[in-house]
């Protein structure tokens, strides 16, 4: 692992986390469901830009679909 995964994965987990509180608070499953896999999908994903793509589509569905 090196500094740039470790980086990714910590703004992609503060972001997920705050997805996570305001699904979990507006009782919407769309952001509830991609903050916990903001905050799960770094720990499995080595490549930093498969990481970096990852979180950006991660980070659009709660934008794209609205519920």
């Amino acid at each position: 692992m090196d500094e740039a995964t470790l980086l990714w994965g910590l703004l992609y987990g503060s972001i997920g986390l705050g997805y996570f509180i305001y699904g979990k608070k507006q009782k919407k499953k769309v952001p509830l469901a991609c903050g916990i896999a903001l905050m799960v999908f770094p720990y499995a994903v080595t490549d930093v830009w498969v990481l970096a793509v990852a979180g950006v589509v991660l980070m659009t569905i709660p934008i794209v679909i609205r519920q």
